[in-house]
Order: C-alpha cells, then sequence, then structure tokens
C-alpha cells in the first residue's frame, strides 16, 4: 500500500531526522561482515537512505523488489540508493541475492544508524510472541537479542549530505513507491 500524495514526507515520530539536518554518517557492515561507513556514500552524490525492518519482512521484499526493478531509473539521475536493516550481515546477503538488489545492502544489528536517524521501532512480548508464530526469529535475523528493527523509512539526501526529504510510518504496510520517490527526487531537483 503506498501512502497518499498528501502523506508522503511524514515522519513517523519527532524523534526521525528530517529535511534540513545533515546526515549521519555511521559505522555499518557490509553483506561479508566488513565495516563501512555511510560516509562512504554520503557527501559524494544523492542518496536514497531505506531503512528495513529485515529480510524476513514481505512489505520490505515488495518495496526492496520495486526499488530494484527501478533501479536504473535512480541511476540515470545520479542517485545511489542504499538499503539497511539490523539484519546479520549474513542475512543481509541472503536478501540482497534472493531480491537480486543491485544496490548496496547494509548490515546494523547493533542499531548504530537506526539511533542516528530516529528510526527504530521496539517490539514488545506480544509482537515477538505474534512474529514467531509466523516463523520469524529477529534474534536469529539480527544476531542479536534486542528486539528492535527499523520503523520503515527512507530519506532523500542531496550530495552535501543534507536530508532534503524523509519519509517514516510505523504502519510497516504503507511504503512510497519507487515512482513518488523518482518524482520528490525530480521535484526537489535532487540530482
Amino acid at each position: 500500500m503506498h501512502p497518499t500524495d498528501a502523506d508522503l514526507g511524514r515522519r513517523a515520530t519527532s524523534a526521525s531526522l528530517g529535511p534540513g539536518v545533515r546526515a549521519p554518517v555511521s559505522r555499518l557492515f557490509d553483506i561479508h561482515g566488513e565495516g563501512v561507513a555511510l560516509s562512504t556514500w554520503i557527501g559524494h552524490g544523492p542518496v536514497v537512505l531505506v531503512f528495513y525492518r529485515g529480510g524476513w519482512c514481505p512489505y520490505c521484499s515488495v518495496q526492496l523488489h520495486e526499488l530494484a526493478a527501478r533501479s536504473s531509473d535512480f541511476t540515470r539521475r545520479g542517485i545511489t540508493v542504499l538499503a539497511i536493516s539490523v539484519d546479520r550481515p549474513a542475512a543481509a546477503a541472503e536478501a540482497g541475492a534472493r531480491w537480486e538488489i543491485p544496490f548496496p545492502v547494509l548490515a546494523d544489528p547493533d542499531l548504530v544508524a537506526h539511533e542516528a536517524f530516529g528510526v527504530v521501532h521496539t517490539a514488545d512480548d506480544a509482537e515477538v510472541a505474534r512474529l514467531h508464530s509466523l516463523g520469524i526469529d529477529l534474534e536469529a535475523a539480527s544476531g542479536r537479542t534486542h528486539h528492535r528493527f527499523a520503523i520503515p523509512s527512507i530519506f532523500l539526501i542531496d550530495g552535501a549530505g543534507v536530508i532534503r526529504w524523509a519519509h517514516s510510518d510505523p504502519d510497516y504496510r504503507t511504503r512510497p513507491s519507487a515512482q513518488q520517490l523518482l518524482q520528490a527526487i525530480d521535484q526537489l531537483s535532487l540530482r
């Protein structure tokens, strides 16, 4: 489900970063478990930064698959797409391969970037039990016991490293479409 145009650019909480703020450049892991800083991309050209719940989330799968299918439209505009979850590097690699993602998929199991951007959801015991009943093991996915993952969020960051547009929604079923993101990029002249 995609948000209406009126709901685009909404932030889940006042804790999540918004336009005009310099994007944090946390250290994460690539799919090989090697440390990598967001500054590898942020500050070197426009970036679409996608925080997704994890490889276990079917809504994330749909979103990332759609972004992958439209990756040439982002590339043509000079935009780098990055995807981040709390999944451990091996799980992030599996998701990237399964969804044939042509852009970097990064692992943040300790929630360094998630916290810096203010997009952390903590699952209570009932939610953990519900997810477990669906065959989803948060601890196995992240390699941690914190039961925390992303509020689905997207940040459009300009070449200077400043957030120009942000959208986060605690309703994990509602995500901006690739077309909506491309329109926002074009309106912002984010190139």
